[in-house]
Parts: C-alpha cells; sequence; structure tokens
C-alpha cells in the first residue's frame, strides 16, 4: 500500500548522533531546527510507536482530492468520501458535485457521479449493504448583508378535493393588497384538499391542503420588500382553480436566509458503485440524523427545510422492501444533527450533542424516547448542559453494557464557549443518570471518536473556538479505557480538524481522520481559512506488537443467535470476539458505530473459534459486521465481514 509520510517525516533524514548535536547549538533557529528533528526521531523510535502509535499522511492524487464532508466504511471495505459541493458556492453554483470511493488497501480511488448536492446530507447502513443517502443542499445560506432579493416562505393552499396541483419554479404569487410579485424558486406539489362526511347529517366539510415553497422578489432592491402578511393570486390561474389555489405569506425581507434542504433520498450500491434514487423524504433536510432501527427500517429526525427552518417534529420511517417514507403519527422536535442511539427494546437514546441549527432551550435535553408511545423519560446529570452542541457522542464498548459517552462540545451556534468534560451514563441503571468521567486533553468542539477493537476509544483533534477560530485547533488524541474509566494521550495528529471532519475504523484495525473546515487561516481572524483536504492513517500501538491473530474463512450470513465458526492458529491465545458495525460519520455524528461482544469456544481441534451471536435485534440491527478476533496481548486480527439479517418478529 502506498502512503506519503507525513510533511514532518518527510524532512527528517538524521540519525540520533545529529540530531542531539543539532538540538546543542546556539540561536533561536537552529534551536528550532534541531527541536523538530528531535521529535521526528522521537516520534519514529518503535518503542514510541508501541506506546503511542504513529500518523501517516494518504497518498491522494490531485483529482481525487476533495473536501470529503461525509464518509462511510461500506461492506466491501472500500470508503465512501462525499463533498458534494463541499460548502463551497461556487461548486453549487456550478453544479459540481463530488463522491470519491476509496480503496484503502489498494490505496486507489474512484470518482462517482453524484445526482444531487448531498453536502449536508445524513446517511446510514441498510440492512443489504447499501447505504442510504437522505437529503442535503437546495440552497446555499446568504448573510444579512449579502441578501439582494427580498424572499421568504410562501405556503400555498388548496381546497380542491379532487386532485392535486404541481406548480413549477418559476410560478408568480402576486400580492391582492401590496401588489408585489414574487417568484418560485423550487417546483412544488399540493395535494388533495381531505374532504369528509359527517356520518350522521351527511354534510360533507372540505378542509385545505398546503405546502411550502421559498420565493424571492423579482428585482433587487429594498422596495420589493413586504412588511406584512398578505394572500396572493397566483398567475396563470382562471376559474375555480383561481378560487382554489392561492398563497400566503408573512414578511418577505432581506434577512438573514439559511441553507435550505432537499428531500431527495439515494441507496448507495458497494457492488455496483452507484446512486440508486429511491423515493423521497415526505420533508426536505438539510442536516438530519438518519439512524438504522432493529427491523432494518430507518429513522430520519430534523434538518433545514426548503425555507431554511428546522423541520418542526416531523420525523419519519425509511422501508428499505418499499423503498418508501412514512411519517411517524406524533412529533418531537430535535435540533439539527441529533445524536440519536438505537438501544433496548427497539427505543431511541438521544444523548443531547448535537450540530447547529435550533432554539438554545428546545429539544437539546438528553433522554430516551420511545417511537411507538412517543413518550421521553429524561436522563438527567449532564455536566456543561448549554455547551452540548458540537460534543462526540459514544455507545462505549462493549454494547452489551449500554454505557455511553458524550465528549467535549461547545455553545450554541458561535458561541466561544467549550469544555473538556466527558459524560457517562449507565442506560441499564434503574434511574440513569450522567457521571463526569476524565477530562479530555483540552477543551474542545468537535472531537472526533472511534471505537477501537480492543474496547478502547481514540478521540482526537477538535478546536478550542467556532471552526478553529484563533488559530484554536488541537493537536492531541488520546485512548480512553471503559474498563478502567481512564484516558492517556497518545502520537499527535499531524493536522488541525474542527469542522467538517470527522473518522472511521477500518477493517484492518487502523483509523483514517478526514476534513476540516477552519473559518480563517490565521490566529487574527483576517485571513480566510481553507479546506483541509488531506486525509490521515493512525496505527495504533497494538498494531506495534510482533504478531497479530488471523481469522480464516468466507464471508458469512449469521443470524441472531446462531453461530458461525472461524479458522485461527493459536486458537488458545483468542480473549474476545468483537462483533463490529462499520461507522457512518459526519458532522461529529456518528451513531452507527458499536462494538458486541460475543461468546465464542475454541475448537475441538483448537484450530478455530465459533462465535455465537446475541438474540436481541436493538443489540444488533441487521447489517453487514466486521468480526474481529483479539489476543492475550490486546492485538485484533484484521476484520472479516459477516451479515446479519433482519430478524424475524423485530420491530413488532
Amino acid at each position: 500500500m502506498k502512503y506519503r509520510p507525513s510533511r514532518r517525516t518527510r524532512r527528517l533524514a538524521i540519525g540520533s548522533a545529529v540530531v542531539l548535536a543539532l538540538a546543542g547549538m546556539n540561536g533561536p533557529a537552529l534551536f528550532g531546527f534541531a527541536s523538530e528533528k528531535y521529535h521526528q526521531y522521537k516520534i519514529n523510535r518503535p518503542e514510541y510507536k508501541a506506546r503511542n502509535g504513529h500518523w501517516d499522511v494518504v497518498d491522494v492524487p490531485d483529482e481525487y482530492r476533495i473536501n470529503t464532508i461525509h464518509a462511510a466504511l461500506l461492506h466491501t471495505g472500500k470508503v465512501l468520501l462525499v463533498a458534494g459541493s463541499g460548502n463551497n458556492a461556487a461548486m453549487f453554483r456550478a453544479k459540481t458535485f463530488r463522491t470519491v470511493l476509496w480503496d484503502p488497501k489498494a490505496n486507489t480511488f474512484k470518482n462517482i457521479p453524484t445526482p444531487k448536492d448531498l453536502f449536508c446530507a445524513g446517511h446510514t447502513q441498510l440492512p443489504d449493504g447499501k447505504l442510504l443517502v437522505a437529503g442535503g443542499t437546495q440552497r446555499y445560506e446568504k448573510l444579512g448583508g449579502d441578501v439582494k432579493k427580498a424572499g421568504g416562505l410562501m405556503i400555498v393552499y388548496n381546497e380542491d378535493p379532487d386532485g392535486p396541483k404541481t406548480f413549477p419554479a418559476g410560478t408568480l404569487f402576486t400580492g391582492k393588497e401590496n401588489g408585489k410579485t414574487f417568484e418560485s424558486k423550487d417546483p412544488i406539489v399540493v395535494p388533495r384538499a381531505k374532504k369528509r362526511a359527517d356520518p350522521k347529517t351527511g354534510k360533507v366539510t372540505v378542509t385545505h391542503s398546503e405546502a411550502r415553497v421559498y420565493v424571492e422578489a423579482l428585482k433587487d432592491g429594498p422596495k420589493y420588500s413586504t412588511g406584512a402578511q398578505d394572500n396572493y393570486r397566483i398567475q396563470g390561474l382562471k376559474g375555480t382553480d383561481a378560487r382554489n389555489f392561492y398563497g400566503i405569506a408573512q414578511k418577505l425581507s432581506f434577512d438573514k436566509k439559511d441553507f435550505q434542504g432537499i428531500k431527495d433520498s439515494f441507496e448507495f450500491d458497494p457492488v455496483a458503485e452507484r446512486y440508486i434514487p429511491v423515493d423521497p423524504m415526505n420533508e426536505a433536510r438539510w442536516y438530519p440524523t438518519l439512524t438504522t432501527l432493529e427491523d432494518g427500517k430507518v429513522l430520519s429526525v430534523s434538518g433545514l427545510d426548503e425555507i431554511g427552518q428546522v423541520v418542526p417534529g416531523k420525523n419519519e420511517i425509511y422501508d428499505p422492501k418499499t423503498k418508501k417514507w412514512k411519517y411517524l403519527p406524533k412529533q418531537r422536535f430535535f435540533p439539527t444533527y441529533p445524536a440519536l442511539f438505537l438501544t433496548d427494546k427497539g427505543r431511541i437514546f438521544y444523548t443531547g450533542s448535537n450540530a447547529g441549527y435550533g432554539p438554545a432551550d428546545v429539544g437539546r435535553t438528553p433522554g430516551i424516547w420511545d417511537l411507538k408511545s412517543n413518550k421521553f423519560q429524561v436522563v438527567p446529570g449532564m455536566s456543561d448542559p448549554d455547551i452540548l452542541e458540537t460534543s462526540m457522542s459514544v455507545l462505549l464498548p462493549p454494547a452489551q453494557d449500554q454505557r455511553y459517552m458524550v465528549l467535549g462540545g461547545g455553545g450554541v451556534g458561535e458561541d466561544p464557549k467549550a469544555t473538556a468534560k466527558t459524560r457517562i451514563v449507565d442506560l441499564h441503571d434503574p434511574r440513569p443518570r450522567f457521571k463526569d468521567g476524565p477530562d479530555l486533553y483540552q477543551k474542545v468542539r468537535y472531537p472526533s471518536s472511534v471505537i477501537m477493537p480492543d474496547d478502547t476509544v481514540l478521540t482526537t483533534n477538535g478546536s478550542g473556538d467556532y471552526r478553529g477560530r484563533g488559530d484554536s485547533n488541537v493537536l492531541r488524541a488520546e485512548l480512553y479505557d471503559p474498563r478502567t474509566n481512564t484516558s492517556r494521550e497518545v502520537a499527535e495528529p499531524l493536522v488541525g480538524r474542527n469542522y467538517h471532519s470527522g473518522a472511521l475504523l477500518l477493517p484492518d484495525g487502523r483509523v483514517m481522520t478526514f476534513g476540516s473546515d477552519s473559518l480563517f487561516g490565521d490566529k487574527a481572524n483576517t485571513k480566510p481559512g481553507t479546506f483541509e483536504q488531506q486525509i490521515d492513517l493512525y496505527t495504533p500501538p497494538y498494531l506495534f506488537h510482533d504478531s497479530r491473530p488471523v481469522l480464516v474463512g468466507a464471508r458469512k450470513t449469521v443470524r441472531l443467535g446462531g453461530k458461525a465458526t472461524y479458522k485461527t492458529e493459536h486458537a488458545t491465545s483468542i480473549k474476545k470476539m468483537r462483533l463490529i458495525r462499520p461507522g457512518s460519520f459526519t458532522h461529529v455524528t456518528n451513531v452507527e458505530q458499536r462494538s458486541i461482544a460475543l461468546d465464542f469456544t475454541v475448537t475441538q481441534a483448537k484450530d478455530g473459534v465459533t462465535i455465537t451471536l446475541p438474540k436481541d435485534p436493538s443489540l444488533v440491527p441487521p447489517g453487514w459486521y466486521m468480526l474481529t478476533a483479539v489476543d492475550d496481548q490486546g492485538t485484533p486480527s484484521e476484520a472479516v465481514w459477516l451479515k446479519v439479517p433482519v430478524a424475524a418478529g423485530a420491530g413488532e
């Protein structure tokens, strides 16, 4: 496999004697040079790597370098890197949307045609191994001073029970009172009105339907704005249509316009290596969370809608069999990208972590959500509860323990506050309550955490301020051990990573890190930042041991409660078997990753192990998993892939 050494390592070609000689020279420049050389000498020593691990830079050819916003490990072992427009308005205007498929084993890359702007979509693993990607960007935000045309929300009404009606983009709406005309920026379908006959009197009642669309004035300038609600006639309609279809809008102004979402949904096929369109969501969503449920269906929550407002609690379910979406019967509001984990009895645990949009005092309290009853059990005890935005949440290994950790975080929006706190809750406690764990290496928002095969958790990077303001990127990493509730620092990352960054465990036991979108490029906050396109690989300490176990066996499908046998030498040295769900990471959110402890026995010939899967679909939702053996030295094998089908009766 071909990898570039880091920028620091490329400057290293020196032995210890020369390092020490340089370190003794006089003068600040020479001392700094010598210090850098000595640092390189130190981090490349075998004993340092065995204790702290090592970072390398992935060699990515220029034609495959993108602003990676989303990354997901596929059951082919390849990683889907998604930029969409990559938070680049010029790319959005040019409709240049990017996806790259990376094979870490061969270090090869492939450009994938990207059908829509999937920037800030949600994604999750499906039971058959495809990746569901839903939502994305319809329109970029505009700050108050950048808004040239008055605009806002137009609600279009239909009082006709006989049929829906489609209005194309560019439909004109003229105010009855103000006389001002606005055009729709997107096509919409207004559903048919609902008709109901009273069973006793036979009297028929018609209830209007409605749809929402973003509209703008036809020309620039303040004289085209409005200051009050008005009814709008739709140009081109005549007769009964003109009476049945109309618009109502409040103020249409020059206020800041937030990003706007799309309804489009796709399944990415890892074998065919292409996006396949499926039915769109009922709601447009930008910054949604997608969570796979125990029956393989997918919950979609929150996001900014087609006019840039947080979806008001309208959550929906995707069925992979029908490829269709259906609303949940009752509403519940969450801020954007909420950390929603599948937990016991098919319920959802909201840790309080989120990323970006929504009121500071609504929907931010952690708790357990019962989707069937819509009841919400608050989980108290969170320290720094007002600094949870852009925090990271992890289901600590093994998943059977149902212990969750929330790491770091920042204030709402562009608030400069950050925290070093970690908070842990045991959902198996009769009265679950968060308690503080060991502090992180520094106060950070945007940390990236990855569950490792040896039951530790790697956390890396982040920044002390919003999007790295004030040169606040943090070049530190640590390993947390849930057994001892202790952390220790490990090798320093090579580059800063804050907003739009993330990390994934790979099948060979290494960790990839990607992305970073600093607002500024200097400490004084005067120069614009540049997106970090570099991808790095962290080789953990356990891969610097003398040997590692090897699992031998073809890909298998194993049902919950079922067994499977794999060959391995020195089978008696195997101490743990772990089933790890592949990650799907964006915006400090990876609710996919979980590591499940498996019961196992050594074969009679002592040349293999037989595993037994748990029976609980809430613990092991359907899909592809990495199976890893860990020996008595804490060294994991390279993973083999195992598929868990949908359990009979799951979700009922």
